[in-house]
């Protein structure tokens, strides 16, 4: 495939608002983790919240789509000076000629458990509620794609957890099919009752912050996050900017929530992205694990990853800094991945103590300094939806 580069990228989760916010507290060693605070629930687990979304709508001129989703990608949009971004590639191109394709898993779901809250005595949903604006799943795209007053193609897609690294490779197949000349792609999930819940009755929520690959491993994390990426053609001038240079993408067919045992379906999808950038697994400098700290994820993954890369490729999840993003992971994943490509960095698997003894990849548990050319992410979704991104520089 042709790389695409990646030439503005932003980022807000629980360690920060921006990408400077994420880089600084990897590097001190800061968790965003903390006990969950969300609303009245009442689970005993560590959730990655972002600070500040309740006291800050969205702009008047969108004012129907107020919601906590919503407002959270906003926050991603203002950060990093990603707005400003767009409106120069806006100028550059056309409006029409900017396509917009996001990640979510729940979009706006909060809003409607909210409205059930308060549904009237004949059980009527309160007058103000919105469905369109704030919840389903498109609301989000549609309300980036007026903020950006962007007027090219706009879709979003809801694979689970898998969700905003897809965004990628569709916008590789428009861009490639000349069907719009830049990308904004991306992803938003915020926390919800739905999640945090529906979880935790699948006994897979950690009562600690969670510890991916670790011996003990016993749960996720939940967070919420937002993050966006431009992406275009490379340009001459582009030789140092982090690029797309391929991704793979593969179904399990499996199981609804749980991965193959023998991580198949991963494995396809990372041996695809290195075929698509006509790569060699040796020439991976660091994998950004799925890493969810669940018994079955971990040992699947490592199953696939080993199988691969051998013992000798350094990978982390990054899961135990942001939480585990869910519809958001993918574009968080692949933000922190250009992170360690522009800084020389690896961050280790926080929180881990002792990997799984039966594990055979080289999970990294302190940060390293460390000259990156490639770097692979993997997003691995609900029901075997599979991608691995590479991101590296064109003149690698």
């Amino acid at each position: 495939m042709h790389p695409l580069a990646i030439s503005h990228y932003t980022l807000v989760n629980a360690l920060g608002r921006g990408t400077k916010s994420t880089l600084d507290a990897l590097q001190a060693g800061q968790s965003g983790l903390r006990q969950c605070n969300f609303m009245d629930a009442t689970i005993d687990t560590y959730i990655g919240r972002v600070d500040g979304i309740e006291n800050e709508p969205v702009v008047a001129r969108l004012r129907e789509f107020d919601c906590r989703n919503n407002r959270l990608a906003m926050l991603g949009l203002a950060a990093d000076g990603f707005e400003s971004a767009v409106a120069a590639a806006r100028a550059r191109y056309g409006a029409h000629r900017v396509g917009v394709i996001l990640g979510t898993s729940t979009s706006g779901i909060l809003e409607t458990e909210l409205a059930y809250r308060q549904r009237d005595a004949a059980g009527r949903l309160p007058a103000q509620f919105n469905y369109r604006t704030t919840h389903e799943n498109y609301c989000v795209t549609d309300f980036v794609r007026r903020y950006l007053k962007l007027q090219g193609c706009a879709f979003t897609i809801s694979t689970a957890c898998s969700s905003s690294a897809k965004v990628f490779a569709s916008a590789s197949r428009l861009i490639t099919s000349g069907l719009c000349d830049a990308a904004v792609v991306g992803g938003i999930d915020s926390l919800c009752m739905t999640t945090l819940y529906g979880f935790s009755s699948l006994e897979i929520v950690s009562a600690t912050p969670c510890r991916p690959a670790d011996a003990e491993r016993n749960g996720i994390s939940i967070g919420e996050a937002a993050g966006f990426a431009l992406l275009e053609r490379c340009e001459e001038d582009s030789a140092d900017v982090p690029c797309l240079l391929g991704y793979g993408e593969s179904s399990d067919a499996y199981h609804m929530s749980s991965p193959h045992p023998e991580g198949a379906g991963a494995r396809l999808a990372m041996l695809r992205a290195l075929q698509r950038g006509g790569l060699e697994p040796a020439q991976i400098d660091y994998i950004n694990l799925h890493g969810t700290a669940t018994r079955a994820n971990d040992r699947a993954e490592d199953i696939a990853v080993s199988g691969l890369f051998g013992n000798r490729t350094p990978c982390s999840s990054t899961k135990g800094w942001t939480g585990h993003t869910l519809g958001a992971a993918g574009i968080t994943e692949a933000a922190i991945a250009c992170l360690c490509l522009q800084e020389n960095f690896l961050p280790g698997s926080l929180n881990t103590v002792t990997v799984d003894p039966e594990f055979s990849m080289n999970v990294l548990l302190e940060n390293r300094n460390q000259k990156n050319r490639r770097v692979l992410s993997n997003s691995f979704g609900f029901g075997g939806s599979n991608v691995s991104l590479v991101f590296g520089y064109r003149a690698a």
